[in-house]
């Protein structure tokens, strides 16, 4: 049982969340790109919202167990790359908007957390 004290079942299951998220944003971009064209599929669009929506549910419950005040600054900071994911998925929706608008924030989003997880690289080499 997830208490207060004892985070950890909580935060395995929201990184596993996490990852499902992220993957399933990543097949949601690879379907209109190897089918030649945005117009062709229109489910893309919905596979990509929820995936953007695991993301944003897994940052939200993930607790944050760190005391430094860095550590909890960068925790907040990966928490970001979910709302870029979600502010993509509502670039898709509205009318007049062109794919780069989305996959603007979907690169945002990566470069976020290609720079997390750089970061907890470096951590982990710095306390071994």
């Amino acid at each position: 049982m997830t208490t207060p004290a004892n985070p950890g079942r909580r935060a395995a299951l929201c990184s596993m969340a996490t990852s499902i998220g992220l993957l399933i944003i990543a097949v949601a971009l690879i379907v209109p790109l190897a089918s030649g064209g945005f117009d062709r599929h229109i489910y893309y669009k919905y596979v990509y919202a929820a995936g953007a929506a695991i993301t944003l549910l897994a940052a939200l419950f993930n607790p944050n167990t760190a005391t430094d005040l860095r550590e909890r600054r960068w925790h907040r900071f990966e928490a970001w790359s979910a709302i870029f994911f979600c502010a993509g998925a509502a670039f898709q929706f509205i009318d007049g908007t062109s794919p780069r608008d989305w996959l603007a924030f979907t690169l945002a989003g990566a470069v976020i957390r290609i720079i997390c997880f750089v970061h907890s690289l470096l951590r982990g080499r710095k306390k071994a």
